[in-house]
């Protein structure tokens, strides 16, 4: 084990993720995370702009019909390891490559989740996860490097600044040439990136609170809070206390077409939305409400 504060001698709290350099280290970056630290943090503002913009970008192509440059815009994820984050086995090179992810987006972003974005109700980069088969927290947090790249480097630059050590004691700071999102030009481009080198390779600084175990906005906790929570009022029949009698959710999850998977997901989201609910928003009040910050990892109801 060789975490970044082992390697260069830093000691006492630091501000960024203490990952093992060498390995792949199970956190994976979160969007909402990273979302819900926007007031208080220059970084997470600058990320969240980099999300918006490049989310706008493809969404505008969805509703344009403009396939050529949607899948172009979705096939510029290059594997983000310059963070340490994620699983190799389950990343992009898990699944066939940029190429093959970034198809799969688009098709369910045209097939599954049009009519969602033309009404406006899907517009944020963590929903994804939510109703794509295979877009979980590894991919999740590969293509949200990959967009926040930008942010990321400037994090590590200020990290630097504060802590002589990355640049003291034989330790080196090499210019990388890095594929980033431009979020005024609302395009990738490739810039050269000020970076530590850390067991031979560049190293690219995540802040603590934006990395996490488990995604906030996981499909199976969507499932279990707001798409089981809907089809108990479904199906929930009114006593004469004024009460509803509600069906237990493990006899839900026994119900054909209430089975657990992004397919229930949609449907039942679909089928709220007719009825003037929007599941998601509900579910983003629900998940920033119970989240609290705490060094790295937060607490999942």
């Amino acid at each position: 084990m060789a975490p970044i504060t082992s390697a260069y001698g830093i000691a006492g709290s630091v501000p960024f993720l203490d990952v093992d350099i060498s390995v792949d280290n199970k956190w994976f970056l979160d969007p909402r995370a990273i979302r819900l630290h926007e007031r208080s943090d220059p970084f997470a503002a600058k990320a969240n702009e980099c999300t918006r913009t490049f989310f706008e970008e493809v969404l505008d192509c969805v509703v344009r019909g403009d396939t050529r440059y949607g899948l172009w815009l979705l096939r510029q994820f290059p594997e983000p390891w310059e963070t340490r984050l994620g699983l190799a086995k389950s990343g992009f090179s898990g699944h066939g490559g940029a190429e093959e992810v970034g198809s799969w987006i688009w098709r369910a972003l045209n097939e599954n989740l049009r009519a969602f974005i033309v009404l406006g109700i899907f517009r944020e980069i963590e929903e994804l996860p939510l109703f794509i088969e295979g877009i979980d927290r590894d991919i999740t947090s590969d293509i949200t490097t990959r967009i926040v790249f930008d942010a990321l480097a400037e994090f590590t630059s200020y990290v630097m600044d504060e802590y002589p050590e990355f640049t003291s004691g034989g330790h080196r700071v090499e210019t990388f040439y890095c594929q980033a999102w431009d979020s005024s030009r609302r395009s990738w481009v490739v810039k050269a990136f000020e970076l530590p080198v850390a067991a031979g390779k560049p190293l690219l600084l995540v802040p603590r609170d934006w990395a996490r175990r488990t995604l906030l906005m996981s499909a199976s906790r969507y499932y279990e809070t707001k798409v089981l929570g809907y089809a108990q009022l479904e199906r929930a029949v009114p006593l004469s206390t004024g009460k509803l009698l509600k069906t237990p959710k493990d006899q839900l999850r026994t119900v054909p077409g209430l089975g657990r998977g992004r397919v229930t997901n949609l449907e039942v989201t679909r089928r709220a939305h007719e009825n003037n609910s929007d599941l998601i928003a509900e579910f983003k009040q629900f998940v920033d409400m119970k989240w609290m910050p705490s060094g790295g990892e937060q607490r999942i109801a």
